[in-house]
This record gives structure tokens, C-alpha cells and sequence, in this order.
């Protein structure tokens, strides 16, 4: 009986995590989010488990998706970041077609990236309440 209680407390804590989480936070979430997905799908190609990798790349791809409808293109930077987004998609498509974990490896690198940039964003910002 623990594990489900376990469980419970944890979606409990990741709930509150996301209800109490400012803007610029939840971009964080939605960066570790496409990490995470990314490397289960490329676990899922290593490990032959076809599905596996299929159903992480779409969470991926969702995520990506999500941040490039997001963009606010009033700020000449995102269209920095709508070219990065429409690439990560383009690989993200291909690494579903042929299965290939060097291609998802790349895109988690990208994203790394993208997530540490923007916890250096967080912290130049964090006394402007800006993010």
C-alpha cells in the first residue's frame, strides 16, 4: 500500500509545484518536461520499445508546440526562438520516422540549452518581477 501513497504525495507535491509556479517558472516545467520525454523516448528506441519512444517524441513535440503558440512575437527575440522551435519540431518528426536516438540526443542537447538560458533569464530578472 505504501507505492500508491507514495504516488499520490507526488502528484500532490508536482500539482502544487504547478499552481504555485509564476510564468517564467512554468517555462522552466515545460523545459524539464521536454527533456524528460525526450530522453524516455530515446531509452525507448535503445531499448527496441517502439511505442515507448513513439508516445514520448509526441509528448515532446506537444511541449514544443506549446511553447512556439506561446510566443509573444511583439519582442524581436521570439522569432529567435520560433526558428529554434519550427527546427526541434522538423528533427522531432524525423526522429519518429526512423527511430533514431542520435537525432533525439541532439534535440536534448538543444534543449539543455534552451533550459539553461532561460534559468539565466530567471535569475538576471528575478528582482525586475519581469519572469
Amino acid at each position: 500500500m505504501a507505492l500508491p501513497n507514495a504516488y499520490s504525495q507526488y502528484n500532490k507535491y508536482t500539482t502544487e509545484k504547478i499552481m504555485n509556479a509564476s510564468p517564467g517558472e512554468l517555462t522552466l516545467l515545460l523545459y524539464e518536461g521536454a527533456i524528460k520525454f525526450c530522453n524516455m523516448a530515446k531509452m525507448g528506441i535503445e531499448h527496441h520499445d517502439i511505442q515507448r519512444a513513439h508516445k514520448n517524441i509526441v509528448k515532446t513535440e506537444d511541449i514544443i508546440h506549446y511553447l512556439r503558440e506561446t510566443l509573444d512575437m511583439k519582442y524581436p527575440v521570439a522569432q529567435h526562438f520560433e526558428n529554434i522551435y519550427v527546427y526541434l519540431e522538423r528533427r522531432l518528426v524525423e526522429a519518429n520516422t526512423t527511430k533514431n536516438a542520435a537525432i533525439l540526443e541532439e534535440i536534448c542537447t538543444h534543449l539543455r540549452s534552451l533550459r539553461e538560458t532561460w534559468l539565466e533569464v530567471m535569475r538576471i530578472n528575478k528582482g525586475k518581477g519581469t519572469v
